[in-house]
């Protein structure tokens, strides 16, 4: 595991409990719709809230997500698991329980990797298990009072558990952002952060090198990325302060507030044995066989370790190129088909990284539903690299196409006069003329200053209004120049 500076002569470690919501269309022991947005109250059936009568019955797509993690994070998927009972008050939990797994959950072990400053980490995993997710206490819109809106009551989840193996805030970002990623990825959870689709809770504690773990406080409810690292910074430097000024830390469960940017005691924390969980009467034991989870791996994509390998021996790409490359499924179809498209991997990557990330991230938007599609970009690219325009013409060509102005790569071009000047004749006329005119920059370029050079290809860039192959302006002026 790679080292990291101590904070104040401390050494951070956190842990990770992420709730995936599952992205089947029913809930994971009745029939009742998971859509998001409902009214309040109109999608809990009977089975949601226990009443006399009613029994559970597992959703297969659960499990069948269950499996598809399992098989990705490289675990064991329990060939026989148990549902159980978690036992706690809540108002917003109509059964007076929640239908979890304890002893035995569906997943077990595996890892996650991601790159930090270009370094590759991995997180082990202790288990995924699936369980119903509990309702929603509203608190804003009823004057001193709770409303009760059951309709998330009964929607599946993926507890993913990890091992306390990161030890920086912003380790804990990466990670998260590559568990979040893969989710998206296989499909089985939408990654909605601001609908609670994916939720991180972050197990913090700190110890002076080489002591025993210190006693955790758990962040709940974490649903940026932003907010998970300024919740954990906070909370190390508040329990480094208890610690520094001789207090204890007590367990507890703890909210951050974005507003203040602070972290507060929500209540003390429980241990499993205050749950009093035990297997669930109405629920057989959950059964897999290897065949079913055989099935299950034959309709899984290819996964984006794996797709980032092969970027990387097929296309030459760097391992960080290709990361990025693979942030996302959506990503890494747009990268292939502008690829195939021009045949210019490294160009594709560089543009992807940059142009076309910067106008993303700019506007918050979506990479399947950019305004210049792979098939555009490949174009362009392909102008690039015929030597039809510069790489500063060419950003103005893009930002015309990403802006609406026109779609046609070759039309923006012509109507822009952005296209390159060819004629060697020409150019040659005009490396004369700023030789002449620049002498003393010739004279200090010769006596050995590089960057008289590069101000006279600037200057024949400006005489040839940027229509000028700054390849071929600098080959012609070496040549000129002797040198």
């Amino acid at each position: 595991m790679a080292t990291f500076p101590l904070i104040r002569g401390y050494e951070v470690v956190i842990g990770f409990e992420t709730h995936a919501q599952l992205s089947t269309e029913s809930k994971i022991f009745s029939g009742a719709s998971t859509r998001f947005g409902a009214e309040p109250n109109t999608q809990a059936c009977p089975v949601d809230l226990a009443l006399p009568g009613t029994l559970p019955v597992a959703n297969r797509g659960a499990v069948e997500r269950a499996i598809r993690f399992g098989l990705a994070v490289g675990a064991k998927v329990a060939p026989l698991s148990i549902f159980a009972r978690k036992n706690y008050f809540y108002p917003d939990l109509p059964k007076g329980y929640q239908i979890s797994q304890y002893e035995i959950p569906v997943v077990q072990g595996g890892s996650v990797s991601f790159l930090l400053d270009g370094e590759k980490r991995s997180v082990r995993l202790t288990r995924a298990h699936l369980e119903e997710d509990a309702g929603k206490s509203l608190h804003e819109d009823y004057h001193g009072q709770s409303g009760i809106d059951l309709n998330r009551a009964g929607t599946p989840l993926l507890e993913i558990v990890s091992e306390p193996d990161l030890r920086s805030s912003a380790e804990a970002v990466e990670y998260a952002k590559a568990l979040h990623a893969l989710v998206v990825w296989l499909g089985i959870c939408d990654g909605n952060m601001q609908e609670g689709s994916f939720r991180c809770d972050a197990n913090v504690s700190v110890r002076r090198p080489g002591e025993p773990f210190g006693t955790r406080r758990e962040i709940k409810n974490l649903n940026s990325f932003r907010f998970l690292q300024q919740a954990i910074d906070f909370e190390v430097q508040w329990q480094i302060d208890r610690l520094e000024d001789g207090l204890a830390i007590e367990q507890a469960t703890v909210l951050f507030n974005p507003d203040t940017g602070e972290t507060r005691a929500m209540r003390s924390k429980e241990d499993a044995h205050d749950y009093r969980y035990f297997p669930d009467p109405d629920l057989p034991p959950l059964v897999i066989a290897p065949d079913w989870v055989e099935r299950v791996r034959a309709a899984m994509p290819e996964l984006p370790a794996v797709m980032a390998e092969r970027f990387q021996r097929d296309d030459g790409l760097p391992a960080y190129d290709a990361a990025m490359m693979t942030q996302s499924l959506a990503f890494a179809r747009y990268y292939e088909a502008a690829r195939d498209g021009c045949g210019q991997p490294k160009l594709v990557a560089n543009w992807l990284m940059g142009e076309v990330s910067k106008r993303l991230n700019a506007e918050g938007g979506a990479i399947d539903a950019a305004p210049v599609g792979p098939q555009t970009l490949a174009a362009l690219i392909g102008r690039i690299a015929d030597g039809t325009v510069s790489n500063n013409g060419a950003r103005q060509v893009f930002d015309a196409l990403w802006n609406g102005e026109a779609s046609d790569v070759d039309a923006v071009i012509e109507a822009k006069g952005l296209k390159q000047m060819n004629d060697s004749g020409a150019l040659e006329k005009i490396v004369d003329e700023v030789l002449a005119a620049n002498t003393k920059s010739v004279e200090e370029f010769r006596a050995g200053k590089d960057k008289a050079f590069n101000a006279l290809v600037g200057q024949v860039m400006k005489a040839s209004k940027g229509k000028a192959n700054p390849a071929q302006a600098s080959e012609l002026l070496r040549r000129k120049l002797g040198g």
